[in-house]
């Protein structure tokens, strides 16, 4: 008899390719699913354990509910007993909006903003004075301490320093009973106040009573009157200017500077906020940045002439309003549209660009007589800004917006906060700063803040200290003490957002909840690992079960119970073939368990190779944390980018590397992060980068179209005999074409149902069942197969499907090369991984015949990889390197790095820490470095290997 209260059992999964398995997962345990790539992990875990959780979670709403979240399908599962509520914790969970960052993801900043809003002390921006509030009693006494027997007179400011004659505004003052006004210094009667010149900055006050102090009561209940008046009319502000001064006293219900008398409101948390209308700069609408015109995209070239499209956006000579225009600025200002645009004079090109309006009038030499010319335009700079701010089409808005750079927004100096929030401070801070400490920092400041707070500020700010400490130490066990709070979460690669998910969870100290995560240590240096795996048994131990789709060493031998799924990938996969402790694990003597005892590896090269001799040398890197960096690339190697997260290795290579190549070789627009030059770029013809963005965002993209493999095949099928007989054509086998799709879905294989507030939801096509193509279509054949059964086999039966057709065999043995064979030729591009999708990309660049002289960049290329996997990725890689080509990999698995011609190590620690080139060499060399964290394990491992060539002799 199975017992639920400590075991989850699921029965007859059949979902993918899992193979009718039954399997008994303990609670609260960590538990680790393994096996190759493409074996049935995910199948298990996400898309039956999780999707079945998720639809019985949405079975308890009510119907009214339901109806708009729609039926989830139900796994093919038999049955699942002992299931607890279910949070699964994914790579693609992460906001894209501009607006979300580290710091509101984790809750970290909505209690900054509620310990600023609570104990925060506020500050002049004119004076650098501390605020201060008073209630109306405490103004009344200190009235009658500070001008006891003299003369004042109580004002109510109602304009400051604004132009205008306000002669509405006096003959309201006067409907109310008011006599006297103060203008610009001077007490005088309104009528006289009403003479203001219009065009002049003025300062006006209303004069509420004029009163010698007293201590009787009737004056006690006068000053009382006046004081609640004076503030209803100066809205929470009142002055006190005693007879025979000059300069008055402020008091204000609201935070107000003694000195200069501006006020701020009370704060709120919302005052903070950079999402909310009372705290974000209204600049740049708190996103931190705004767009700016760059005049070089308009005028790229200027030897051009305007008339031979020397002005990017309007292209050449036409005959329209735009260049009658130029025309009528070039009769101005003497020059000709055929003229290079340097030689214009620079006060007509200002016109050009900036606008302007003028009539002015020319001699006609025809008719002898002056002619009257008028020009008004706009700008090409202001149209541009415009269109940009106010058109309702996305089109213009794109094109408006390649010619404008993305620059810090100059009012809140990229903080996105208003002027006021800024000056908001604790222990000398204000939010911004804290938001830019990384988290280690963070932690550093608040554990000391408690000491420097007294009284009542202590007692309110303990606890709203206590839950920050808490998260911040929760991101910290994790990994990314080198974030900073306001790190937009589009930055963050798949495992950090994975990871701040967890240390979220982990806050949140639930119990009783079944978490699955897939694959938390990408990105991940092996130093920090180990707290890793001890903030998932943390999870564990306080009473949740986790379950872990991993392939990393460390996490396997760290699991209580493993799950090995194989034997091989996709079809040939789907069965369990191990399950059990560690231990047992390696008892059962699978291919995992092999490379874990050693018995199997990935053997490391016996030599190192020479490369071509030359190298690219990038010089003075400034970017995010690197700290004035120079690198060579040695070329016609295999090159390793390695260090802890958030040392600057992406900063470097994708930030800073990649777009200065790109954008010489293919005239890329992305600008990179700050250098002073590099040199060597002669040597290489050409770039690629090969990183883990979607191949597509919509199920109409696959692997087969991608790759362009599906063209060749279409043009197969058309040649058929019975495509020949019925006049078929290639595109009468495209799902993305008229005439040979199914068009219920449009060629889709699925129907979207839009869920407003969730997720699209898609639902196979009921006319097709999912085949896209209409019954004719369906009918020839090639080899017995259709145009959809061809697109449903995997790329291992493609391979030997086409064997006798060299030019879609060579693109399919390319992408079953890469260890992609189990994947199928039409699967959807939005069901493929990060890793998967990158090794798409690169199944497509092998494919094409090299030059020998390629620069290739991957960005940690084993991101979903078992260790046979990787074996198999290397062998491709290295082919690569051999033809003459360099292969730059940024990569924190040992495997791969043990393989590596020469390593480039940035550290020593993350952020604000790293930056800097640690050791560089052949992996032998850098093993040597007795400060660089990747030299530690790297020498473990070149040592167990020595070990063991030595036992084998």
């Amino acid at each position: 008899m199975i017992n639920y209260e400590e075991n989850i059992e699921v029965k007859g999964a059949r979902v993918h390719n899992l193979k009718n398995i039954d399997v008994t997962i303990p609670r609260e345990k960590l538990v680790v699913i393994t096996g190759l790539s493409g074996s049935g992990k995910s199948s298990l875990a996400f898309d039956t354990i999780y999707a079945e959780g998720q639809r019985r979670y949405i079975e308890t709403f009510s119907a009214y509910a339901r109806q708009f979240l729609g039926g989830l399908e139900r796994p093919d599962v038999d049955k699942i007993d002992g299931l607890s509520p279910v949070i699964a914790i994914e790579q693609k969970t992460t906001s894209k909006s501009p607006r979300s960052t580290v710091g509101t993801i984790t809750e970290v900043y909505d209690f900054l903003r509620l310990l600023f809003a609570r104990a925060g002390d506020a500050y002049s921006y004119n004076t650098g004075e501390k605020m201060v509030s008073y209630s109306d009693e405490q103004i009344k006494d200190l009235i009658i301490e500070s001008y006891k027997d003299k003369k004042i007179n109580v004002l109510a400011p109602v304009i400051k320093s604004r132009k205008g004659h306000y002669r509405e505004l006096f003959e309201q003052i006067a409907k109310q009973g008011f006599v006297k006004v103060r203008v610009d210094g001077e007490i005088t009667d309104i009528t006289k106040g009403m003479k203001v010149d219009r065009y002049k900055t003025h300062d006006i006050e209303i004069v509420i009573d004029r009163l010698k102090v007293g201590d009787s009561e009737d004056f006690h209940k006068r000053l009382s009157e006046t004081i609640n008046t004076a503030m209803y009319s100066g809205d929470n502000v009142l002055m006190v200017l005693e007879e025979g001064e000059t300069v008055p006293r402020y008091f204000s219900r609201d935070l107000m500077c003694p000195s200069s008398g501006i006020s701020y409101p009370n704060p709120e948390p919302n005052t903070f906020s950079f999402n909310s209308p009372k705290g974000m700069c209204p600049e740049c609408s708190g996103l931190g940045h705004v767009f700016q015109v760059n005049e070089d995209k308009i005028i790229p070239n200027k030897k051009v002439s305007i008339k031979s499209g020397g002005l990017a956006p309007l292209g050449e000579y036409k005959s329209s309003w735009a260049f009658k225009q130029l025309e009528t600025i070039a009769q101005r200002y003497n020059f000709d549209l055929s003229d290079a645009i340097e030689k214009i004079p620079e006060e007509a090109m200002n016109v050009i660009l900036n606008g302007g309006k003028e009539s002015f009038e020319v001699n006609s030499k025809s008719l002898g007589v002056k002619r009257q010319y008028k020009i008004d335009y706009e700008g090409i700079s202001n149209f541009i800004k415009t269109q940009y701010e106010e058109a309702n089409s996305t089109s213009i808005k794109r094109w408006a917006k390649d010619y404008m750079d993305q620059v810090e927004c100059p009012s809140c100096e990229g903080s996105r906060l208003r002027k006021e929030s800024l000056y908001f401070k604790i222990d000398g801070k204000n939010i911004a700063e804290l938001a830019q400490m990384d988290i280690a920092e963070l932690d550093n400041f608040f554990k000391h803040l408690e000491d420097t707070l007294e009284g009542n500020q202590k007692k309110i700010a303990e606890e709203i200290i206590k839950e920050i400490k808490a998260r911040v130490g929760f991101l910290l066990d994790v990994g990314l003490d080198y974030l900073s709070m306001n790190r937009s979460s589009k930055s963050l690669s798949g495992g950090e957002a994975q990871r701040i998910r967890l240390a979220t969870q982990i806050g949140s100290q639930l119990v009783g909840v079944l978490y699955i995560l897939d694959e938390p240590s990408i990105g991940l240096h092996q130093r920090d690992n180990e707290r890793l795996i001890q903030s998932l048994e943390a999870l564990r131990d306080i009473g949740n079960s986790v379950i872990v789709v991993e392939h990393d060493r460390d996490m396997i031998e760290s699991a209580d119970h493993v799950i090995d799924i194989g034997p091989k990938a996709g079809k040939h996969g789907g069965e369990i073939i191990s399950q059990g402790s560690p231990k047992e694990l390696i008892d059962h003597h699978t291919m995992t368990a092999q490379y874990i005892t050693g018995e199997v590896e990935i053997p490391v090269p016996e030599k190192r190779r020479k490369g071509t001799g030359k190298k690219i040398t990038l010089s003075g890197c400034t970017g995010n944390n690197l700290k004035n960096v120079t690198v060579d690339f040695p070329l016609g190697k295999l090159i390793g980018v390695t260090g802890v997260s958030g040392s600057g290795k992406s900063t470097l290579v994708n930030e800073t590397l990649y777009p200065i190549m790109n954008a010489h070789y293919f005239n890329g627009v992305k600008k990179p992060m700050p250098y002073k030059k590099i040199k060597g770029l002669e040597h290489i013809d050409k770039v690629i980068d090969i990183n883990q963005s979607p191949i597509g965002r919509t199920p109409r993209s696959n692997p087969a179209t991608y790759t362009g493999v599906f063209s060749e095949i279409r043009s197969l099928f058309s040649k058929t005999t019975e495509a020949t007989i019925r006049g078929y054509k290639p595109g009468r086998f495209s799902f993305n074409v008229a005439g040979g799709r199914c068009e219920t879905c449009q060629g889709g294989g699925l129907k979207v149902i839009e869920m407003n507030f969730l997720p699209d939801v898609y639902v196979e096509c009921e006319t097709c069942n999912g085949k896209r193509f209409n019954r004719e279509t369906l009918e020839i054949r090639y080899k017995g197969k259709s145009i959809a059964d061809v697109l449903e086999m995997t790329i291992n039966e493609a391979v030997d499907f086409f064997e006798n057709i060299p030019k879609i065999h060579r693109k399919l043995k390319t992408i079953k090369d890469v260890g992609l064979g189990y994947i199928s030729l039409g699967q959807q591009s939005t069901t493929l991984s990060g890793g998967e999708a990158q090794r798409v990309k690169l199944a497509t660049e092998l494919s094409k015949r090299d030059t020998g002289n390629t620069f290739y960049i991957l960005d940690e290329p084993t991101t979903g990889l078992h260790f046979e996997d990787i074996r198999v990725l290397m062998e491709v890689l290295d082919r690569l390197v051999d033809k003459g080509n360099t292969i730059l990999v940024i990569e924190h698995n040992m495997d791969v790095i043990k393989m590596m011609d020469y390593i480039i190590d940035i550290g020593y620690e993350g952020g604000r820490g790293g930056g800097t080139v640690v050791a560089k060499g052949t992996p032998e060399e850098v093993a040597k470095d007795k400060k660089s964290y990747t030299a530690k394990f790297l020498k473990k491992e070149l040592d167990n290997t020595k070990q063991k060539i030595a036992r084998a002799v």
